[in-house]
């Protein structure tokens, strides 16, 4: 009996061991987690480590540990005029996203049968197939000197605007550009409106102004938030659409950054400019969706 115990010991001590589990929620985003570490994250942690560097027109860049690029920028008045530029342009081409995509997003969901919404989606998204370059190109094609625009004016007998090589082109291409994105935002949004809701107000005898105003737009608005962050990125770091249409004297962000690491082979100073433009997006990005959410959960209380 006393070797048969011990020998059930023996086996029980040489079991093999259950080993720990991953939870399958970790084991399915850890992939992802380190795909984005390694292809996000490690390229922008080497950018900001090149911001603190020196830049010298014999050697390029020299290793260090120095703010003159960030004092640099504070310091001139040109790209502090840069950034005050891309800030207003984005803002306003956000604005004219917002004001023009509303309607068309809220007469999709409210007034177009089923057969024809998708139709005018894929519409709406055929632009995103191509290119900002195309794109941008077309545009070009319009608003030149001797463009459709021009072209169209002046057999009206009136005397075309100059708009190439103006902030006036910039916007509309931007508009262009980031439009789409706004109406399929928001119309994923209104789609899980109850038209109920509308209608409980109408027979209350609410207008329809009053109806947008106090019904719509409150259970709307992380829609309009997430519409109006995606676009206002999306302007904030454009590039094709500055350099083609705004021409040389027109100067926004993402093409300064281009400049200086491309052209001046300004490392340092390039990858500085980088990060205040995704610094002042994160700062205003953030504060504009603390501010909504605490409006939302007002208006949800």
């Amino acid at each position: 009996m006393a070797t048969l115990a011990r020998s059930e010991v023996l086996t029980s001590d040489r079991a093999p061991r259950a080993r720990p589990r991953i939870p399958p929620g970790v084991g399915g985003v850890l992939p992802g987690t380190l795909l984005v570490v390694l292809a996000l994250l490690g390229p922008l942690a080497l950018m900001l480590r090149y911001s603190f560097n020196r830049f010298v027109p014999g050697e390029l860049m020299v290793e260090g540990l120095t703010l003159t690029n960030y004092a640099k920028f504070l310091h001139d008045a040109f790209y502090r005029d840069v950034l005050l530029t891309t800030l207003w342009v984005a803002a306003l081409s956000t604005l004219i996203c917002l004001v023009l995509g509303f309607p068309v997003a809220y007469a999709l969901v409210r007034q177009v049968g089923p057969r024809w919404k998708s139709k005018l989606l894929i519409l709406i998204i055929l632009p995103l197939l191509m290119g900002n370059a195309v794109r941008t190109a077309a545009w070009m094609v319009i608003l030149g000197d001797k463009g459709l625009l021009a072209a169209l004016l002046s057999g009206v007998g009136l005397t075309p605007p100059r708009l190439m090589y103006t902030p006036s082109a910039v916007v509309i291409g931007l508009v262009s550009v980031t439009l789409p994105f706004m109406i399929v935002t928001l119309q994923s949004v209104l789609e899980r409106i109850d038209p109920v809701l509308e209608e409980a107000a109408e027979s209350l005898g609410a207008g329809h102004l009053t109806i947008l105003r106090r019904v719509v737009l409150p259970l709307a608005l992380p829609g309009l938030l997430a519409g109006t962050m995606l676009c206002f990125i999306l302007s904030m770091n454009a590039y094709a659409t500055p350099v083609l249409i705004g021409g040389p004297q027109f100067h926004m962000m993402a093409p300064e950054v281009y400049q200086q690491v491309a052209k001046a082979m300004n490392w340092p100073f390039g990858a500085a400019l980088a990060f205040v433009l995704m610094s002042v997006t994160l700062v205003l990005t953030t504060t504009a969706n603390v501010l909504v959410q605490r409006r939302y959960r007002r208006w949800s209380e």
